[in-house]
């Protein structure tokens, strides 16, 4: 565990950052992985996997407000030095992802073969995507507990196991993948089932791993049967308060995907197929500026519960002015070697023309995605995130009227798809840098002046 209302903030977010990178890359790794292996079988399996895939923003909506309320309330109960409530908190979270985790992987399982007709352009590719989710969906399930404990830990400062836990789980995942999916060494390809099958596999030995972290004797966040047992209903709201809007954005997300899948039913599976492989090296390309904003959440949170408004704030510029530094050179990585990266994806010239045109227009708005980011931790950590997803509820209004629209027009281009999208980035920054400057002024309203908190400090020491 580790203290971060102490010491220098920019060390902090260096540091938090780095390890917040490792993990969100490797999670990134295990579907590029799939895509790579199932990329030597055609369009139509890589379209299946990109579509399939997508359920795992459904997944990510769910165990995203687990672990952002898990994250919050752990995070201020540290900073406020309540050891107690800290241990509640994390025992209660993994109550409720595992009945979050059941009711998901009952309803879905049920669901797949609908899901994967509506979302495709032919019955091949929904019958190879109702293949693939055979095996993903154990995995996304196992991701609900697995979350929490991830979530309980970044509150409490320790990131570095996790992270190394990561690693070997994606380096198992590569090593199942061509075996299972190519059949090196056995002679038997499964093709896209195979995929599935390696990530859950994967899935499950990391989630093993992550749960022995909390059975070592120096670890103060501990299971605790009796508690995991016992449901606090007044807990569970206040997790869900907190990390519901947050969750509701992925959930936007997925209706984002949804309406550009839907409108690329028209254009062909080359075009879903590029789109889908674009969509996965933009994620790819956006992990550090993620991470990064990603560090800021228990960062401030941990100084929020310590009533430490300065460092609150010192948190959000120097998260602002490294994310924009940052994606924007990333931005000039998408605009000019996007189309390659995609191209290791992909064997068909038309989609790998859709993957670079839409790397090309997305690097406009990097910029605006990574101040988008910082806003989101900030909310986070503020125990808030309502504001955030007032945003994204915008974007998504300003972008899927008017693509289902365009979509049916005679004239119609992928390329307006991503202008439009940009241009809906644009207006969800601007109305979260809005709403955040409001929430700081609240929330932070009744906290010591800087120079009362170094003072009383001071006074403590001596």
């Amino acid at each position: 565990m580790q203290d971060l209302t102490r010491g220098a903030i920019r060390g902090h977010i260096a540091r938090y950052g780095a390890f917040m990178f490792a993990t969100m890359l490797f999670q990134t790794l295990y579907f590029l992985v799939d895509l790579y292996f199932v990329s030597g079988l055609g369009s139509a399996p890589v379209a299946a996997v990109s579509i399939a895939g997508n359920m795992m923003f459904m997944v990510m909506a769910l165990t995203q407000a687990l672990s952002v309320g898990t994250t919050t309330l752990v995070s201020h109960a540290i900073g406020a030095g309540d050891m107690p409530a800290a241990q509640r908190s994390f025992n209660q979270a993994q109550s409720l992802a595992l009945v979050c985790g059941l009711i998901f992987g009952t309803v879905a399982f049920a669901l797949r073969g609908a899901y994967a007709t509506a979302f495709t352009a032919d019955a091949e590719t929904a019958r190879l995507a109702v293949a693939y989710l055979n095996w993903f969906l154990p995995a996304m399930l196992l991701q609900f507990p697995f979350a929490a404990m991830a979530a309980a830990l970044r509150g409490a400062g320790e990131v570095k196991q996790p992270s190394l836990i990561q690693v070997l789980t994606l380096l198992l995942n590569i090593t199942l993948a061509p075996v299972l999916v190519a059949g090196w060494g056995t002679g038997v390809p499964l093709g896209v089932a195979g995929a599935g099958m390696a990530t859950l596999i994967s899935v499950a030995v990391g989630g093993v791993l992550l749960a022995a972290l909390f059975l070592r004797p120096q670890q103060k966040l501990r299971f605790d049967a009796a508690e995991l047992l016992r449901p606090a209903l007044g807990l569970w709201r206040r997790l869900a308060a907190i990390g519901l809007p947050s969750g509701g954005e992925f959930a936007l997300m997925a209706a984002f995907l949804a309406v550009v899948y839907t409108v690329l039913t028209q254009v062909g599976v080359s075009a879903q197929a590029g789109f889908g492989v674009g969509l996965r090296v933009m994620q790819s390309i956006f992990l550090p500026a993620m991470a990064v904003s990603f560090a800021l959440a228990p960062i401030a949170g941990q100084n929020f519960g310590a009533r430490r408004q300065d460092r609150v704030r010192e948190t959000l510029r120097s998260g602002v002015l490294f994310v924009s530094t940052l994606m924007f050179a990333l931005s000039l990585l998408s605009y000019f070697a996007g189309g390659n990266m995609a191209a290791l994806f992909l064997d068909d010239p038309a989609a790998i023309a859709v993957a670079r045109e839409f790397l090309g227009i997305a690097s406009f708005n990097f910029v605006p995605t990574g101040i988008i980011f910082c806003c989101s931790g900030l909310f986070q950590a503020l125990g808030n995130t309502l504001p955030s997803l007032a945003a994204s509820t915008l974007r998504i209004l300003v972008f899927a009227v008017p693509a289902l629209w365009i979509g049916t027009q005679p004239w119609f281009e992928t390329r307006y798809l991503w202008y439009l999208s940009a241009s809906s980035v644009v207006l969800q920054m601007a109305l979260a840098v809005v709403l955040l400057r409001r929430e700081l002024r609240i929330k932070l309203a009744d906290m010591p002046p800087p120079a009362e908190t170094v003072a009383a400090e001071a006074e403590q020491t001596a």
